[in-house]
């Protein structure tokens, strides 16, 4: 059977020593009285339910999987989610980052992100149904009207109602311009919505009184394409005008879908017959209310593969010290066992060090972007706001495509740990695997985020926003480029800051003529830029470590963190060189192929 542990000591290494957050947070208004130790405390006891309330249901959420009454449409989902979920609302848990106003408890979303990397490494399957609430809850905030704010927030808020996004129909995922459902205007001012959804996660389950659909549909006269998509609010129960819950609405499952993990969360097959919806924000103009809901759900997509990783390390870690085969290479090192821990071969080492590396990069990561929202949203300087918000819009893809690659690699890399036992389920590293494998598909899949980057974040302003990100590079060289002890962390990020620049306008200038060349090397492009900024992060984390050592700090975090940057930067970081030779490579090895893919 697996384990867990909260990882608080290294997301107190993040926040407190790494990125100093309260210093940030307290720069803000609504944040002024926070400190270390609320944060530290919220964590701790938010670690708690994380392994005490939700791991224990993940193996038998996954065995058992959610059930749909055919006859009632009803879904109900694995023995005790609904259970754990009652807990996590009594708690508090739904309320932590959500605004006073409408009943939350107002702290910073870095903590809502921690406690959802806890959620995410104890029950991915389980933490989707609350954590899809947010992101709505995000949308409805910044577009909905205050009529639907005062009837919807406080509900979600407390978690007395779900919510969800419905975008994929079944012949069109990403090019939502092709989307069929419809909307028609009603007297009353609502609209009568109709058409089928598919994939729609957590969309039809038993744990909240009402579920918050939020829908892309067209009106009538709407213009083609993804500029004649509008957004709507379907509950599942009508709302009455005291708040309560009303009449069913024409919303309902159709099918659950049968799928290669996440099985305990209920990914549904949405059927609209004439439902009532209620238009948010306006006409024809639903993505961009959409784009709130979708970046935070591709924030949380990366938190899901960091969730899955940190967890399939632990277990991978301790098998690794616990299973005995062969004799170490450089001679016995268990004197009184028949033969070594596995821990000793040099493979074993870096499967685990790399599963290591890509967890402790991602948490930096996710941190840093957190503080990154924070800012954008609530800080008092509209400079700072404005610069925050261009950095996160280029970080974003970033979290959710190279963060999940990462999760793949690592959650596989566990799994080959535990050898033959790693492909059996009662281990748990096969489950790992697979619920990680979505997270590189949804919410845009990961080539549709490396075109994101390079074409919109990237090209779209001509590197200003990357050219901002190396100045950050700029001030640590300049810091410790004298350090000896910092040159294997200075030098491959300063090389690579510098290489940047040749490789993006030589990428821009090539798609400027065939814009396949762009197709070409995004992906490519992608994990060369996440690991110029794991590298900073990581040379960043090094820097702190090894100034606590010089200073007599004993901890052997602090060399664990050191030995597991020397590792990143030589055994993960080459990579980019590889990567920047086969973006260079063009198209035409791809296009000019139409013999080979006949």
């Amino acid at each position: 059977m697996p384990s867990y542990t909260p990882p608080l000591r290294d997301m107190q290494f993040v926040m407190h020593e790494l990125l100093h957050v309260v210093d940030d947070l307290t720069a803000i208004p609504k944040h002024a009285d926070i400190d270390v130790d609320t944060i530290n405390a919220v964590l701790e006891e938010g670690g708690k339910f994380a392994a005490e309330v939700a791991f224990p249901l993940n193996q038998s959420g996954d065995a058992e999987g959610c059930k749909l009454d055919p006859v009632t449409h009803e879904v109900t989902t694995p023995t005790g989610f609904k259970e754990a979920y009652k807990k996590y609302v009594e708690g508090g848990w739904a309320a932590l980052a959500c605004e006073p106003e409408y009943g939350g408890q107002g702290l910073p979303h870095i903590l809502n992100q921690c406690f959802y990397e806890m959620l995410n490494s104890a029950n991915q399957s389980w933490a989707m149904y609350p954590g899809l609430t947010h992101g709505a809850y995000a949308a409805l905030h910044a577009h909905g009207t205050e009529a639907q704010k005062q009837t919807y927030l406080h509900k979600m808020t407390s978690g007395e109602w779900l919510g969800t996004m419905c975008l994929t129909e079944a012949h069109c995922g990403t090019d939502l311009g092709l989307m069929r459902s419809k909307a028609e205007p009603q007297a009353d001012g609502t609209y009568k919505i109709s058409g089928e959804k598919i994939f729609i996660s957590a969309g039809e389950n038993d744990m909240a009184s009402n579920i918050i659909h939020l829908v892309l549909a067209r009106l009538p006269d709407a213009p083609v394409g993804i500029k004649g998509v509008s957004l709507f609010i379907v509950p599942k129960f009508l709302v009455n005008q005291d708040g309560s819950v009303g009449a069913r609405n024409g919303i309902y499952c159709g099918g659950l879908e049968h799928k290669m993990g996440i099985r305990g969360n209920a990914t549904a097959q949405l059927v609209l017959d004439n439902a009532v919806g209620t238009l948010v924000g306006q006409p024809n103009k639903g993505m961009q209310a959409m784009f709130v809901m979708m970046n935070a759900a591709r924030l949380g997509v990366g938190n899901q593969s960091l969730g899955q990783t940190e967890v399939a390390y632990q277990n991978a870690l301790a098998y690794a010290k616990d299973r005995i085969q062969m004799r170490s290479l450089t001679g016995i090192k268990a004197k009184d066992k028949p033969a070594d821990p596995i821990i000793v071969h040099p493979d074993v080492r870096k499967m685990l060090l790399t599963a290591k590396a890509y967890a402790e990069g991602g948490r930096a990561l996710l941190c840093y972007s957190a503080m990154l929202l924070e800012k954008e949203h609530s800080h008092p300087d509209e400079k700072i706001r404005k610069d925050a918000g261009e950095m996160l819009a280029m970080l974003t893809p970033i979290v959710k495509a190279f963060i999940t690659d990462n999760g793949h690699i690592s959650t596989n890399a566990c799994l080959q740990v535990f050898g033959g036992h790693g492909y059996i389920k009662e281990w748990g590293m096969e489950q790992y695997a697979r619920d990680n494998r979505i997270n590189m598909i949804y919410e845009g899949t990961n080539t549709i985020q490396s075109l994101d980057l390079l074409g919109r974040k990237i090209l779209g302003n001509n590197g200003a926003t990357l050219r901002k990100f190396g100045k950050l590079i700029g001030q640590l060289v300049a810091e410790e480029g004298v350090n000896e002890k910092m040159a294997e962390f200075i030098t491959p990020i300063a090389i690579l800051g510098d290489q940047m620049t040749k490789f993006t306008t030589e990428i821009g200038f090539k798609g400027f003529q065939n814009a396949d060349e762009v197709g070409a090397a995004a992906v490519d492009y992608l994990r060369v830029t996440g690991h110029l900024v794991f590298g900073y992060l990581w040379a960043r984390m090094a820097q702190v470590a090894l100034r606590e050592i010089a200073a007599g700090n004993a901890d052997p975090f602090y060399l664990a963190k050191v030995q597991t940057a020397r590792f990143y930067f030589a055994k993960l970081f080459p990579e980019t060189a590889t990567l920047m030779r086969t973006a260079r490579a063009g198209s035409k090895v791809l296009m000019d192929t139409d013999a080979a893919l006949a």
